[in-house]
Formats: C-alpha cells, structure tokens, sequence
C-alpha cells in the first residue's frame, strides 16, 4: 500500500521537528492511525522505509504500545487492564463483564462498530486500580457497578 499524498505531506512537516528521521516514527504512527482509524499492516513496509529503519523495528513499536493498533476498533475502544494490581483488585472480573454485556471478546469489534474490546497489560495506573481506558480517557477505582454506568452512558451517545 502506497503512502497517501496527503499524509505523506504529514510525515514531512512530522520529520521537520526531529533531529534524525527514525526519532518520528511514534508521532508518524499515530497521524496514520489517525488517518485510517489503525495502521494497515501493508503500509509497515512503506513506514519505516519512510522513516529509515528496518521494518521489523515498526513491528516491535507497534506491538509494544497498546495506544497503536493494526486491526479496526469501534468508537468506543475498550482496554481493561489485567495485570498485577488490577487482577487482584477484580481486572480479570471486569473484562469478562464487559464481554459478556458487549457480546465481544478480544480484539472483536459490537456488530454496529461501536464498541471494541482488548486486554491490557498495564496501563499505568497501577494506585487506582482496577482500571481501563476507553479511547484515551482513564477510568479507575472500577468495580462492575462503575463499569455498567459508563458503559450505558456510552450506548446512549450517538
């Protein structure tokens, strides 16, 4: 998949800011996701030709930030952290509500695009455990009761 003119002309002004081309690649991923909604997995090639690197080091960024993505998700993306604190403080729990209520398991998106669902494994918030990040808002101190009010008012938005 060929780099589209107009993000292309993005990841120019993007290089400007940096001292070496590799040094954008986290701000060039997110304009792409932005741009698609994920990063097409056949435009990895294209990225880090783009930024000088060899590709498997896109891979590697990509798949160690849960903020970056390869597949589609809904408007409403979903991440319930599970490691340590939240596991103990009922994470684990949490997921497997949402699952059930949403009908979705992981990396799957409702049928009407709506909501998607991933597993974390952390997501920094490790003193207000259990918690989850629904696109880029934090939401801590969970418990199912927590859960279903933010996810009804999430239904009820257009």
């Amino acid at each position: 998949m060929k780099i589209p003119d107009s993000l292309l002309a993005q990841f120019q002004a993007i290089v400007q800011k940096y001292p070496v081309r590799r040094s954008a690649l986290i701000p060039i991923l997110l304009t792409t996701q932005e741009y698609f909604g994920y990063i097409p997995v056949e435009m990895i090639q294209d990225l880090a030709q783009f930024v000088d690197i060899p590709e498997i080091d896109v891979h590697e960024v990509i798949t160690f930030y849960s903020m970056l993505r390869t597949r589609p998700v809904g408007k409403h993306h979903i991440q319930v952290c599970t490691n340590i604190s939240c596991m103990l403080l009922g994470g684990e729990e949490i997921y497997s509500s949402i699952s059930e209520k949403l009908g979705i398991s992981e990396g799957e998106l409702t049928q009407d695009g709506r909501f998607s669902l991933t597993e974390v494994e952390c997501l920094g918030a490790c003193c207000n455990a259990p918690a989850m990040q629904i696109n880029y808002k934090y939401h801590e101190d969970l418990t199912i009761e927590k859960v279903d009010h933010i996810l009804n008012e999430l239904k009820d938005k257009p």
